[in-house]
């Protein structure tokens, strides 16, 4: 399934035009993205929770030349899948 395809979904069970239904997706990603990138948490019951971990910096090895790198500290997404989640996907 894409974004699209929820489009979809939305519109078929909403109605109205499609724009309505992709503007409706937008915003809600516009909001997880806006609301992570401020450091805060998104918690969707039955879904799971998405939060912002930082990652150390850190030392790697280029597998190709085998060269010791400077990995940059990071911030980056991770997703928590609720237990209703995990028990439907099982």
């Amino acid at each position: 399934m894409n974004k699209q395809a929820l489009v979809d979904i939305i519109h078929e069970k909403m109605g109205g035009t499609r724009a309505a239904a992709d503007e409706v997706m937008e915003t809600v990603i516009s909001s997880i993205i806006k609301t992570l990138k401020s450091g805060d948490e998104v918690s969707i019951a039955g879904l799971g929770t998405f939060i912002v971990k930082n990652r150390a910096a850190r030392m790697a090895r280029n597998p190709r030349t085998g060269e010791q790198v400077q990995v940059a500290a990071s911030r980056v997404p991770k997703f928590k899948p609720a237990k209703a989640l995990k028990d439907a996907v099982k």
